[in-house]
């Protein structure tokens, strides 16, 4: 045993010494990887392990499956999507958190202490529909929302779980009206508390929320009143825009609509009214994005946030400087593959959410039809908005499903979570990735690799 616990500690020293220098700025080994130099074949591995991984020291289990949950009589209708985690508060980093993209959506809550997954707001609850967006908020309470734009009933709507610790399948769980209505799926909140999202169609528009209680503790307060504003990016009135941007204001400051734009108001019946987002940003001009999906923000040295807008119909990640108003483009099929060094082109197609590691390095993940969807990882040495190159970081190949939700563990930087969602086989799966293996296999890594093996072992960008 002394014998395991020295071969151990020698190998996480070799890994330290040759490979990756640990430091307090620098404590994942999530980007020491050699890139792959194409997709993984679709359905050539198991759904068990569905990733074709970027290093030898990854690794990759399934925490939880749909088929489980349904067997232990859970609510659950599938299709996984967007994870966030508990990231303050009690128990901090414990549960991760996830909806269901369906016509009957939930949303289950997974106890990494127990392994234990349980769905908390049961399938079709207050007409829930397509859940997507997912995010932990400054007051410590979960949020999601429906991509949905159905009937005005189910239309675009904000829900907070007010009670997500709670041990119950039946969450409180509040419909935020004061936020117009879109067909939500990313969501941030920056250091001022101010809440950014996005209106995912062809034509969809980037939103920021200003509550007139930034600092409030609960949701009632926090979205009790606000204004809504909608990006204009050079002048607005137009498409795909990069460059100098302001925020058109879509609302008063308490969430009733403007001369502009009351004519956006959708009657919900019985005296109630909501703001319809999509319909607001178009009356004063809002900058039209293709179909803007997931949203990330990232906090520079300086202390300016750069906030990440995936685009899936233009193939194209966007970078906004909130503290300049600049936007500009990030990714493209214009940016260098670092494994050809010339423009990636097709290969990068339909990203979709974006994730951010310990190391402020940007990954996207793709939503390609057939199975073979991949996870790409964006090189932005200077932190200028504008990526140097990708660099493909694991392929995915179950068919029929797609990677989401990709999201790394704010309290172990070497550990990641995706969903594997929608399947053929019908059978989610929520994965988890680990940037180093567990401390059995160190041992196994150092007999099959040798010392040349992890000198080898290079870190990209």
């Amino acid at each position: 045993m002394q014998f395991r616990k020295l071969a151990i500690a020698a190998a996480i020293g070799l890994m330290g010494a040759s490979a990756h220098q640990v430091s307090a700025a620098d404590n994942t080994y999530f980007d020491n990887f050699a890139a792959l130099p194409g997709n993984v074949a679709a359905g050539s591995l198991p759904e068990s392990a569905p990733l074709q991984l970027s290093s030898p020291f990854f690794s990759q289990k399934v925490l939880a499956d749909r088929n489980t949950q349904l067997g232990l009589g859970e609510s659950n209708s599938g299709n996984w999507d967007m994870i966030t985690a508990n990231e303050t508060g009690t128990d901090a980093g414990r549960y991760l958190y996830a909806p269901f993209e369906t016509g009957a959506g939930g949303v289950q809550r997974t106890d990494l202490w127990t392994g234990v997954t349980k769905t908390i707001v049961a399938s079709g609850t207050q007409g829930f529909v397509s859940g997507d967006f997912s995010r932990w908020t400054p007051w410590g309470t979960y949020m999601t929302a429906e991509e949905s734009w159905g009937t005005n009933s189910t239309k675009g709507r904000l829900f907070e779980v007010t009670n997500p610790l709670a041990d119950t399948n039946t969450a409180d769980f509040v419909h935020r009206n004061v936020v117009p209505r879109v067909s939500h799926e990313g969501g941030a909140f920056d250091k001022n508390n101010s809440f950014y999202f996005i209106d995912e169609f062809n034509g969809g528009s980037i939103y920021k929320y200003v509550s007139a209680a930034p600092a409030a503790t609960i949701g009632n307060s926090y979205f009790d009143k606000g204004q809504t504003f909608v990006l204009k990016t050079n002048g607005g009135s137009n498409s795909n825009a990069v460059g100098a941007s302001t925020w058109e204001a879509i609302t008063t400051g308490t969430g009733t609509p403007l001369a502009t734009t009351a004519g956006a108001m959708l009657n919900m019946g019985g005296g109630s009214f909501s703001m319809d987002g999509r319909a607001a940003a178009d009356m004063v001009g809002g900058t039209n994005y293709q179909r803007p999906e997931d949203i990330e923000l990232q906090t520079l040295a300086n202390g300016d946030e750069l906030l990440y807008i995936a685009t899936t119909t233009t193939n194209e990640v966007y970078s906004l400087n909130l503290a300049t108003n600049e936007m500009k483009l990030f990714v493209s099929r214009a940016t260098f593959n670092s494994v050809t060094g010339a423009a990636v082109g097709s290969e990068f197609t339909s990203p979709d959410n974006v994730a951010i590691d310990a190391n402020g390095n940007i990954y996207i993940s793709e939503d390609q039809p057939g199975g073979r969807a991949d996870i790409w990882f964006a090189n932005d040495a200077d932190r200028d908005g504008v990526a140097e190159s990708i660099s493909r970081w694991a392929s995915m190949s179950t068919v029929g499903a797609e990677p989401t939700g990709l999201y790394f563990d704010k309290f172990n930087p070497n550990v990641a979570y995706v969903n594997i969602q929608h399947p053929a086989s019908g059978n989610d799966t929520l994965l988890q990735i680990t940037a180093v293996p567990e401390p059995e296999t160190y041992v196994m890594f150092l007999a099959g690799l040798g010392l040349m093996g992890l000198m080898a072992r290079r870190r990209v960008g």
